[in-house]
């Protein structure tokens, strides 16, 4: 389908619909070969396309189906920018969704991102990021700590960042027509667009440790 995505077929959100709840086994097996063509090849289409546009996009993964049925009901996909930094989408009956996130940190990248927040010029514009990307729309979590940790001082202007240990940044994208055209995959390149200055900033500073 590499070059030919022509959007998910609106007969891709009656299979979610059969899969919804907890499926059998059986209406799993039933329904896995409509899933595969109308679900997860349009999701593999679509992230070629992406990566035809721009080639930092080239490295993504397109999930298979898992035991458990959250899986089979929500398409998931990642492409990879950096270690532990990606963006992320998910395809259900929602609509789709896009997330750039690091997360699930190597050893030793959440010194590297605290020490990067706490440097007065790259941490000042991290933070300057964050509020434009939240001014986007999109919701900024991540594992928080409770506290400021330990060695940085509980007054820092920027405590509120220096607590998290991972950073993620996410928003629906919808669920109207265009997600059934190839008009999606302008919207995940607008998205991607929109999370670029905070996932490169995160590439630069927060990289795998030694």
């Amino acid at each position: 389908m590499r070059g030919h995505f022509t959007g998910w077929p609106e007969q891709a959100m009656d299979v979610l619909l059969q899969l919804q709840g907890e499926p059998t086994h059986a209406t799993r097996e039933r329904y896995r070969a409509d899933r595969e063509h109308l679900v997860r090849q349009p999701m593999i289409a679509l992230l070629n396309e992406v990566a035809d546009t721009d080639p930092r996009y080239e490295d993504f993964s397109v999930w298979h189906y898992r035991t458990d049925s959250w899986w089979w009901q929500h398409q998931g996909a990642v492409i990879r920018l950096g270690r532990k930094i990606e963006i992320g989408l998910r395809f259900s009956l929602d609509g789709l969704q896009i997330q750039g996130a690091w997360w699930y940190p190597d050893p030793g990248q959440v010194d590297m991102f605290r020490k990067a927040v706490a440097s007065e010029g790259s941490g000042r514009e991290l933070s300057a990021i964050v509020e434009d990307v939240r001014k986007k729309g999109y919701d900024i979590s991540g594992d928080v700590m409770k506290r400021p940790p330990r060695g940085y001082p509980t007054d820092h202007s920027r405590t509120n960042l220096l607590r998290h240990r991972s950073l993620i940044a996410a928003r629906p994208l919808g669920c109207e027509q265009w997600l059934h055209t190839p008009e999606a995959v302008d919207r995940v390149l607008s998205a991607a667009a929109d999370l670029d200055a905070l996932l490169m900033w995160l590439v630069r500073h927060v990289k795998r440790a030694a």
